[in-house]
């Protein structure tokens, strides 16, 4: 051995040092990231701080049971009393995108509240923003087998247990078993439910939607809430009680 050899050492073990560090800082930001654009998998990041202090916001409790759920023939979803027509919440969101994921997680339930208090029309919009594989197909899977139940308490149950159990971007998720297991548990009893995932009997319906929605409202990113038409700012999105502000002065 030279005498060099063991410098050579040390510095081979600091670069390995360095790269795993580098590693483990990149797999930080990916999971601090929003998706954005309709039919990319362009990323953006949603702002640290705005992140983690919304993402720790305390979320509401359930205040009674869920207002109204109308399941409509374009795939979209509607929640709310009867004779409540505005304010107007529309929630775009894809199963597969893990802020979407995270917003149901801190602000889902407040949109449920509110909707059931009669104090907004809440409307959710299903989309797959996703381009690349195996992402776009696990967001088709997953609107797919959404689409497939017509009950709208059915519906908001399996919406749930789909973000509960959202896999990685980075491997085949929400397969068919999976999903056909979920819908039991939801409650999903017709028995055109199994043959309607199997065959994915309205994956180009949720494509053709997913392309004609984010045209039409300009959608950039994933999740995206609009009141009364107006995006509503991320900060917005996830902190629960600057979103039922935002909501309750909308409907003076």
């Amino acid at each position: 051995m030279t005498e060099n050899e063991p410098a050579k050492a040390r510095s081979r073990r600091e670069k390995i040092k360095e790269q795993q560090a580098a590693a483990r800082a990149r797999d930080r930001r990916r999971r601090l990231v929003t998706y954005l654009t309709a039919g990319t998998v362009a990323v953006a990041a949603v702002g640290v701080g705005v992140w983690y202090a919304a993402s720790t916001s305390r979320s509401e409790e359930a205040t009674g049971g869920l207002a109204p759920i109308t399941v409509q023939p374009d795939g979209s979803v509607v929640m709310a009393r009867a004779g409540v027509a505005a304010p107007v919440v529309d929630v775009y969101e894809d199963f597969q995108c893990p802020a979407c994921a995270e917003a149901e997680r801190v602000s889902g339930q407040t949109f449920k509240n509110l909707a059931a208090e009669g104090k907004a029309k809440v409307v959710y919009h299903p989309i797959t923003i996703f381009s690349q594989e195996p992402t776009k197909s696990n967001s088709v899977r997953a609107g797919n087998a959404a689409r497939c139940i017509a009950d709208g308490k059915q519906w908001m149950a399996f919406h749930d247990l789909l973000f509960a159990n959202q896999p990685a971007e980075t491997v085949e998720g929400f397969t068919t078993d999976q999903l056909l297991r979920w819908g039991k548990e939801a409650g999903v009893s017709a028995a055109s439910f199994e043959q309607c995932v199997t065959t994915q009997q309205h994956a180009q319906a949720q494509l053709t939607y997913s392309q004609k929605i984010g045209d039409e409202q300009k959608l950039t990113h994933t999740p995206t809430v609009k009141l009364n038409g107006a995006e509503l700012d991320n900060a917005v999105v996830f902190s629960p009680s600057q979103l039922r502000d935002e909501v309750t002065r909308a409907t003076r």
